[in-house]
This record gives structure tokens, sequence and C-alpha cells, in this order.
């Protein structure tokens, strides 16, 4: 069955979100149409407001409708303290641990050269800006994936250069899980993170 051109052209910008195949696009359009016009439209500006007044921060590269987003301009942060992630929503994952109080640096990515990704994509430039002022710890907090290591190992070199402390966040076995479900990578990961027991 064939429907309208503009319906098409929903269904087709529908399917450009991460996750959203041609059922589920078609599924959303329908209730927008059917049952949920208000809730679109309110949809509509709220996406047209964003992508028109949401861009990075100057200094950490988050999102940030403003020059420095509300972690880079709060006083009570430790501007000594820096933790590079991956993008954005790992800045959400640690922010909601409340058991960090520094200031971050979003790569917005990680190195990949095979899909082009290198140092400049990454903001190492920024970066190493940042380096140069009062930090005098990094955490680094890249994905555990391939990309994430080899990411991690290049900017604790950079880092490591400049005298300036360098930690990785510890990767392994989760709470409440079992040894015996564990995949080898998990298990020797955790063994190398492993941690002196104090008294």
């Amino acid at each position: 069955m064939s429907y309208t051109d503009l319906v098409n052209k929903l269904i087709t910008a529908l399917r450009c979100l991460p996750g959203v195949g041609p059922r589920s696009a078609q599924r959303m359009a329908f209730y927008l149409l059917e049952n949920g016009k208000e809730h679109g439209l309110t949809l509509a500006t709220t996406l047209n407001q964003a992508l028109n007044n949401i861009d990075h921060c100057q200094r950490c590269r988050n999102f940030s409708e403003n020059e420095f987003c509300n972690l880079c301009v709060n006083p009570k942060r430790d501007a000594h303290l820096l933790c590079i992630v991956e993008t954005p929503a790992d800045v959400i994952a640690i922010e909601q641990t409340q058991s960090y109080n520094g200031l971050y640096f979003v790569l917005m990515g990680h190195l990949s050269p095979i899909d082009g990704i290198g140092p400049d994509e990454i903001g190492i430039t920024q970066l190493l800006t940042i380096l140069n002022q009062e930090i005098t710890e990094v955490i680094l907090a890249t994905n555990p994936t391939v990309e994430g290591e080899a990411t991690a190992h290049y900017l604790a070199e950079i880092i490591k250069n400049r005298r300036i402390k360098c930690s990785r966040i510890a990767h392994g076995i989760p709470i409440g899980g079992e040894l015996e479900y564990m995949d080898t990578m998990t298990l020797a990961q955790a063994l190398r993170g492993r941690l002196e027991i104090e008294e």
C-alpha cells in the first residue's frame, strides 16, 4: 500500500532516529497524525528550537545553549580535575553517580582511522589548551571498546608527557554478576584492574 507523499516523507524523516526501523517509523507517524497532533506540534517546535539554539560549550564541548555550559561555569566544581568522555550521554551517566565533582572534556567520539576520525575530529587541540591550565589530574572514561581503549592509550601518552596525573576508570565484574557467566575479556580486565584491599 502506498501513502501520500507527505506521509511517506514523515515516515522517512522519523527513520533518521537510531533504532527506528520502517515499522516503528510508520507507527509513530500514524500516532502523531491520528491522536497526537498537539504533541506532534510541540515536538516539532521544541525540536526546531533545540536544533537552532543548542551548540557546544566552548570549553568542554558538551551540549550548551550558552557559550559555556552549566558545569563549566559552576564555581563549586573542582577545576583541577578533568574527566574525558566520548559523548554528552557519558557526562550524564557520570553525573548521576554523584561521585565526581570535577570538570569534563567531551571528545564527541573516539579515534577511528578507518572512519576518518583522527585527533582533530575529537578536539585534541582544544584539549591541549585545557591541559595547559590548572589541571592536576585527568580521568580517562572512554568506553571499554577497541576504539575506546585505543583513544585512552593515545590520550594517556599526551597527558603523561605533561606530568599530569592520569588514571583510567576501572572495568570488570558488575555488582551482582557471577564469574562463571563473565566473558574472558571482562574477567581479564577485572584482573588487570584489581585494587589492593586496605585495612
